[in-house]
């Protein structure tokens, strides 16, 4: 899956747009969510929290939320915390802005595979992982 995800991101796709497509290429969620990644790329294009990890974070919800048999609201926010938690200790932060400062153009793309291949990796161990 993050293989796919960078090809998607590298080929014209935003960072939150490539990780729902990677993974409703993997059948965990639907792309009906593609449209809703959209604003969340470029960390809400404001550089607040990067667009792939809240990408994640809709798979996740997509999944364990309220309304769905795998999960619940209890499982969905632990498993919301633990994303976060081993993204940070990866990247340092989340913010986008933070993760990206000094970078333009290519260089910031090609910096930008790491966040959404770290997002994809640790969204598909939280989804195998039994609560």
């Amino acid at each position: 899956m993050k293989e796919k995800a960078i090809e998607y991101f590298m080929n014209g796709n935003s960072c939150a747009e490539a990780v729902i497509l990677a993974a409703a290429d993997e059948g965990l969620c639907d792309k009906v969510l593609l449209p809703c990644a959209t604003s969340f790329s470029g960390g809400m294009s404001s550089g607040c929290v990067c667009g792939a990890l809240a990408a994640a974070q809709m798979v996740l919800g997509y999944n364990f939320g309220k309304e769905n048999t795998k999960g619940n609201e209890v499982v969905a926010r632990q498993k919301a915390r633990e994303l976060v938690e081993c993204f940070v200790k990866r990247n340092k932060v989340t913010c986008c802005r933070a993760l990206t400062r000094g970078l333009e153009g290519m260089q910031k793309k090609q910096h930008c595979q790491k966040m959404v291949g770290d997002s994809v990796e640790l969204l598909e161990q939280l989804i195998k992982v039994k609560v």
